[in-house]
């Protein structure tokens, strides 16, 4: 079975079950693999908060409470649609929490998921461009786990972040976390400056890293350029864990 971790935002969440389901060979209801998404959002300590100082509860505690009660309802393979709580002072809490729990499940890295598609599908691309919030950007997830691979990173400065697609984010009146249907035009505008700048800089290929940037920009290719959905690999990578021959043939686009 798989297990979603809901809450952080819950519209991302939404959004992975159903990318689960778009990627799972299935002819009727019965033929879909068995899913369970838990959302306990206000529990859960808003991690590009904690990642800046801003809370002190490191949100990895609720994250693997919620992880737990998936297991003990049959989950033996889950996923966290929250690119920044693949952070490891978020992460690595979340695995000893588990592991303190002697949980057997599987909990997939999103960031680690994602690299290894780039390098399967994009063989021959070598400049990544990410967009992400300011707690993923001082995190360095993104970065550190491309240039591990030898991938030249390209990411706006701190100041477009934090003015742009940060707020594109959590801006209290047109952010997507609170306008999330129909996102608002402002909120894509801020994020399209973003993609923007990545390819003047000479991005080959853009990541979407927060979980509400593709809620907004569904695109596969801007300026012929692609972009990387995480929350779809993740749903993918779910999907083969489970049971490999449910998984729908990849179109690279």
């Amino acid at each position: 079975m798989i297990g979603i971790v809901g809450g952080i935002g819950p519209y991302a969440a939404v959004d992975l079950i159903k990318k689960v389901y778009d990627n799972t060979v299935a002819t009727c209801d019965q033929e879909h693999l068995d899913t369970v998404l838990l959302s306990i959002s206000s529990k859960i300590e808003d991690r590009t908060e904690y990642l800046i100082g801003k809370v002190k509860i490191n949100p990895a505690y609720a994250i693997a409470e919620v992880l737990l009660k998936l297991q003990d309802v049959g989950v033996t393979v889950a996923g966290i649609p929250c690119n920044t709580a693949h952070s490891s002072k978020i992460f690595s809490v979340i695995q000893t929490e588990l592991k303190k729990n002697k949980s057997s499940m599987k909990v997939l890295h999103m960031i680690e998921e994602t690299v290894l598609y780039i390098k399967e599908n994009y063989p021959n691309l070598t400049k990544i461009g990410v967009l992400s919030t300011t707690g993923t950007y001082n995190s360095v997830i993104y970065k550190s786990h491309l240039e591990s691979k030898g991938y030249e990173v390209i990411r706006p400065t701190f100041k477009m972040v934090e003015k742009l697609i940060h707020t594109a984010i959590y801006h209290p009146e047109y952010g997507i976390k609170t306008v999330s249907v129909p996102i608002h035009p402002q909120a894509k505008k801020n994020l399209m400056k973003g993609v923007s700048y990545l390819k003047n800089q000479g991005a080959q290929l853009i990541i979407l890293g927060c979980t509400e940037i593709p809620l907004a920009i569904t695109e596969t290719k801007i300026n012929n350029i692609p972009t990387i959905d995480p929350t779809k690999i993740l749903a993918r990578a779910l999907v083969r864990f489970l049971d490999p021959a449910k998984l729908n043939p990849l179109k690279i686009t």
